[in-house]
């Protein structure tokens, strides 16, 4: 990657990871369903023009169907998964279960969309989904009052994420990354439109959750999408998927600054066999068996 490319990465890292802190502060106030339709709704406002021309509007209309399926499985219901989630997790925590995408990307992946899968990747699925356990095992509580229901939410996000990723790279690839961006954000805002709206709630938002939905639209959504897609365009998508590394790293990073959440050694430990297991499954850790000695 070049220096350009290098900083690109660490500000998109670091956007992503604040999106679960602007999600932590907001979402109490708005609810999960109305905070994501401010956020996809301000997200579409500031992208849509970017489709100004007859080209990039016939485009998306001529994919309307599968733009609206792409914005249902990777914003809306993600995003509302997740923005439930942050209700009862830490910002911190949330995003690291939110690092297993990979994971659910790769056994979709094979499951449905023919997608190979090595035996080494194995390994590192059991071991991505070891460290997860190491990471809430304390905390599957089922009851009420429980945070497994909420751990649960995060994991389904993960697993929207795993279809979105295969169905775009299957069904969409051939769009251009602002028509994919603009659109499918535009889609989820009309998905939302009409439930974010019945569920607005009756008391008053204060300045510092409008302040926090604001940003989670306008940074972490709309300027994030750029530079998402313009890194996958320059640097390609093995040095974009690093990503996935950083994120938790910058959200427990944000968490422990500004809302005082605890970096626990259950925390770490498990955030390290997470990540390690998820490099080896995205087989950016590898190794070559030893080549057998050949007979004189």
């Amino acid at each position: 990657m070049t220096p350009a490319d290098t900083l690109r990465l660490i500000i998109l890292s670091s956007l992503w990871g604040m999106s679960f802190i602007f999600m932590r502060v907001a979402v109490p106030e708005f609810g999960p369903v109305p905070l994501i339709l401010v956020r996809m709704g301000v997200g579409a406002l500031l992208l849509v023009p970017l489709l100004l021309g007859v080209g990039y509007l016939r485009l998306v209309w001529d994919n309307k169907g599968r733009l609206l399926l792409l914005g249902l499985v990777n914003h809306v219901l993600p995003f509302c998964l997740l923005a439930l989630a942050t209700t009862r997790l830490e910002a911190g925590f949330t995003s690291l279960i939110n690092a297993t995408t990979p994971i659910f990307t790769a056994l979709l992946g094979a499951l449905f969309f023919t997608t190979p899968v090595q035996r080494q990747q194995y390994l590192g699925l059991a071991l991505a989904f070891f460290g997860v356990y190491v990471l809430s095992a304390n905390r599957l509580d089922f009851a009420l009052g429980g945070d497994g229901w909420f751990i649960l939410s995060a994991l389904g996000a993960t697993f929207c994420y795993g279809i979105a990723t295969n169905y775009s790279k299957t069904y969409l690839s051939h769009l251009p990354v602002r028509v994919l961006a603009a659109g499918s954000t535009a889609m989820s805002a009309l998905i939302l439109l009409v439930p974010g709206l019945l569920l607005w709630p009756a008391e008053p938002i204060s300045a510092v959750a409008w302040g926090n939905g604001l940003a989670l639209a306008a940074f972490s959504t709309t300027l994030a999408f750029l530079l998402y897609f313009g890194l996958l365009s320059s640097a390609g998508a093995t040095a974009t998927s690093t990503v996935t590394f950083l994120v938790p790293v910058s959200a427990l990073l944000w968490g422990y600054l500004l809302l005082d959440e605890v970096l626990s050694l259950q925390i770490l430990v498990g955030m390290a066999i997470t990540l390690i297991g998820t490099a080896i499954a995205t087989r950016m850790i590898r190794w070559k068996r030893a080549a057998t000695p050949q007979k004189p």
